[in-house]
């Protein structure tokens, strides 16, 4: 049995080494993430290493081990299962669901959460784009530009928005720029921090790089 905690913290971690492919976490970072003074978050690593969840090393920062990033991928594909379901079935707002998702995963039996996954379809994406992983542990997570540096001009579909913030879910889709979206950049300037979007022939919008850089992209043959 594990706890919540450790749950969180896995999961965490996991985020963490995606966003630095093949980088120890070091362990400022994984505490600033947690929301927790440095020696609490490195008592809770040494635990996670004691379980084989972890390696540890305390000058150089921590990792998942397999076992680990199991453990962290079993509870994404609870989190992210239950975001789509809050969304799809419940009819809560996208910008919402990602706290209450919080909760529900640790909670949540996996003969629901495969019920859950039957109902959506077997959906392979939660609600914000983020890939949902298999009930076997395996994730399809390809490569993406984002709209700070895919190419000018060329037509692109919105397929993910890496903050989860509410705040930003909720101006991304003031916007219009939810996942699904077609876009084209038709202008970057960076001394004015600055993209300037096109989603129609007659409709514009300009974001700071800052907020490009977290939109994901794929390239679609048509605007």
């Amino acid at each position: 049995m594990t706890t919540s905690t450790v749950e969180n913290y896995v999961k965490q971690l996991y985020v963490e080494q995606e966003a630095n492919p093949g980088e120890m976490v070091l362990m400022g970072r994984l505490a600033a993430a947690m929301e927790v003074a440095p020696g609490t978050a490195t008592s809770m690593v040494k635990t996670l290493a004691d379980a084989g969840l972890a390696d540890y090393q305390p000058r150089g920062g921590v990792r998942l081990t397999s076992r680990g990033q199991q453990l962290a991928l079993h509870v994404l594909r609870r989190h992210r299962l239950v975001e789509l379901f809050l969304v799809k079935i419940l009819g809560l707002d996208w910008s919402q669901v990602h706290d209450e998702a919080e909760a529900l995963e640790h909670v949540v039996s996996d003969i629901v959460l495969d019920r859950i996954d039957e109902l959506l379809g077997y959906p392979t994406v939660d609600p914000h784009g983020d890939p949902i992983p298999t009930s076997s542990g395996r994730v399809h997570d390809p490569k993406r530009m984002n709209l700070a540096s895919c190419p000018i001009g060329r037509p692109q579909r919105i397929v993910r928005v890496l903050d989860q913030n509410p705040a930003f879910l909720q101006f991304i889709e003031r916007q219009g720029l939810m996942p699904g979206t077609k876009v084209t950049v038709a202008d970057r300037e960076p001394a004015a921090d600055a993209v300037r979007l096109r989603l129609s022939p007659k409709r514009e919008t300009t974001l700071g790089l800052a907020a490009a850089n977290k939109i994901l992209v794929e390239a679609t043959a048509t605007a």
